[in-house]
């Protein structure tokens, strides 16, 4: 933290925790190093594909990647056929989602596909609130396209308990990592 940080903050934590625009972006490349460190996504000369679209998680994801592939050898492809690993632009918000929807279902086998890395799929922004990774294409200037997102009562209901609950997505999704470690 710098002096900055008190007096120009762009970003504050539940435990009000606040960081200026660049203590934010080195927080941000830090925490998607440790996510791909910690879950053991990517390894040398591993051959990526990911979606590319204008929605601002899929164009961080492309930005996080490139600043990856910059301190590690890796290279990206065109297509899934070519390619060792998938990155998934899947936050904390959507991972909290589908696993709401399917415990609801009942399927609680079906849990491990909300993990982090996963056959030769991987999850790089696995450990960002949508709120930061928005606030990241933002203070970064990256070009996205804003697209109505879908309402239906599980997310509606998910969103007013995380107002009441902050930290609730967070702690969903911990849990499934601690069923799963």
């Amino acid at each position: 933290m710098c002096k900055q940080c008190e007096m120009r903050p762009v970003y504050e934590f539940t435990n009000k925790r606040k960081l200026c625009k660049t203590c934010f972006l080195h927080y941000f490349q830090k925490k998607v190093l440790y996510t791909i460190r910690k879950f053991e996504m990517i390894k040398k000369e591993d051959k990526i594909f990911y979606k590319k679209a204008m929605d601002f998680k899929s164009v961080v994801l492309a930005e996080m990647l490139k600043f990856v592939a910059d301190k590690a050898d890796i290279t990206f492809v065109n297509s899934k056929e070519k390619a060792d690993k998938i990155a998934l632009d899947s936050s904390i918000d959507s991972e909290a989602e589908s696993i709401l929807k399917t415990l609801i279902r009942g399927n609680v086998s079906e849990l491990k596909k909300n993990l982090p890395a996963l056959k030769n799929e991987i999850k790089p922004l696995y450990l960002f609130l949508d709120e930061e990774i928005l606030l990241y294409a933002k203070l970064k200037n990256l070009k996205f396209q804003k697209k109505k997102e879908k309402r239906d009562k599980i997310k509606g209901f998910e969103d007013e308990l995380e107002k009441r609950h902050p930290e609730l997505k967070r702690a969903i999704v911990n849990s499934v990592l601690e069923l799963y470690s």
